[in-house]
């Protein structure tokens, strides 16, 4: 359910308002929608009255017109008592605890504060991304309520993801999702020695054709399922914008990874294909990273509406 369906009420009540009753004219339905968008508990609740009313106020009037309608004394006038009739009846009806406003209600308010509810998404210890991470990184399990770090992430780096789409052609909530699994949503980033940022968001290891700076971590790679710690070197940039445009021109350049560029229209299939191709040895890596794609993709439809 959506604020837009707000609006779209007026459109069945015909403009007729009742004070302190039904709001039927766009500019009250408006007020409540603006008073509610600011998290206001007294406006949500007459929000969803007012949305109870409405589908009570429809519903008396397919009752009537379904048979009390002779055909013989209706006229304008019959047509407008009954109407305000059917108003009044509806705005008493509704707003009764337990009623179909308070799951109205409840809907908005997860809409508006996702964390009002009181869910809470714990956080799992998962194998460490082997080729690049460094430490344990938390689980991304997807859930209707994103973590306040996911939320964090995806806003700080959503500019720098969508200039780089806009080069390479790479979904950026793909790279995000990616970027969020790899750094454990900004929790685990690769440092330099003395604790400078790297800029590493997915874990590329400095190989013999890497001329620019390099951060030698410890990490954890998995060979015959046997994970070990190993010291490894791994690039390290000037900046986000400069790791999503590495990680673009790497996954379009390399043959490696051409299969999973050609399957940018499916999160499990691109993640597979990077499995696939050996960008991380975690037998686990498609699974997790089709998660964490997938909130990427969640959370930047939410922006997208607002």
């Amino acid at each position: 359910m959506s604020y837009g369906a707000i609006d779209g009420g007026s459109a069945l009540n015909g403009g007729l308002p009742l004070a302190g009753g039904l709001a039927t004219d766009v500019q009250s339905l408006g007020n409540l929608k603006l008073a509610a968008g600011k998290n206001d508990p007294a406006a949500i609740k007459e929000t969803a009255k007012q949305f109870e009313s409405l589908f009570m106020r429809e519903l008396i009037k397919s009752m009537r017109d379904a048979t009390m309608k002779s055909g013989m004394l209706d006229n304008a006038g019959t047509d407008l008592g009954n109407d305000l009739l059917d108003q009044q009846f509806a705005v008493q009806m509704s707003g009764q605890p337990g009623g179909l406003s308070d799951l109205i209600a409840q809907q908005l308010n997860r809409q508006i504060n996702p964390s009002a509810d009181g869910t809470v998404v714990p956080a799992r210890p998962q194998p460490p991304d082997p080729a690049r991470n460094v430490g344990p990184i938390p689980s991304t399990k997807s859930t209707v309520t994103p973590t306040v770090s996911q939320v964090e992430f995806v806003n700080k780096l959503s500019d720098a993801a969508t200039q780089a789409e806009k080069a390479s052609g790479i979904p950026a909530s793909f790279m995000l999702g990616q970027a969020g699994h790899e750094t454990g949503w900004g929790k685990h980033e690769i440092k330099l020695k003395g604790g400078a940022p790297s800029f590493n968001l997915f874990g590329i290891k400095a190989g013999a054709n890497w001329s620019g700076k390099v951060a030698e971590v410890t990490t954890t790679e998995y060979s015959n399922g046997v994970a070990t710690r190993k010291v490894a070197k791994f690039r390290a940039y000037d900046s986000y914008e400069d790791s999503f445009k590495d990680y673009a021109r790497m996954i379009n350049e390399s043959p490696r990874y051409a299969q999973a560029r050609a399957q940018t229209t499916s999160v499990q299939a691109f993640a597979s294909g990077l499995q696939k191709a050996g960008y991380a040895t975690d037998p686990e890596y498609a699974h997790k990273l089709s998660r964490a794609i997938n909130t990427t993709l969640q959370l930047r439809r939410v922006q997208v509406q607002v």
